[in-house]
């Protein structure tokens, strides 16, 4: 393996992560500086698509409607898995998703196992994410104790 595929590699998994940690800070306008503005992102839930948005404004208002419902984001990272080829490259992610919101008076944590599949390319001196596709595969939702 050279040193640049390796370096891709970090700067992928630094991608991935970055996404989540801005992710859960509902920091929304530099979470879309991580996508290409041609972005397509898809949402599967229960194997039905429950999402499919084109382009990076679309996504930003989708995720900004979004940020508004949930009171607290809490991402975990696990495996990333990249295939690199030139100035592009495929990967397969992991990770598990926690969402606080307040339905009627009460906290309700949804807790998403979630396997990400992308397609990312090296532009302007760095990598974006082109097309992301979410597969939530398993879904748990339960009132928090106070």
């Amino acid at each position: 393996m050279t040193l640049e595929t390796l370096r891709a590699k970090e700067e992928l998994r630094d991608l991935i992560d970055a996404y989540a940690y801005l992710g859960d800070e509902k920091k929304i306008p530099e979470v879309m500086d991580l996508f290409t503005q041609d972005i397509n992102y898809k949402v599967y839930m229960g194997g039905n698509l429950v999402a499919d948005v084109l382009g990076r404004e679309n996504m930003e208002k989708d995720f900004n409607v979004h940020a508004a419902l949930v009171k607290t984001y809490f991402t975990m990272n696990g495996q990333h898995t990249v295939k690199i080829d030139g100035n592009t490259a495929t990967g397969l992610s992991f990770s598990q998703l926690k969402m606080i919101r307040e339905v009627e008076g009460q906290d309700v944590l949804t807790d998403y196992s979630v396997k990400y599949e992308d397609n990312y390319v090296f532009q302007d001196g760095k990598w974006l994410i082109k097309d992301r596709i979410g597969y939530f595969m398993i879904i748990e939702t339960r009132n928090l104790n106070q």
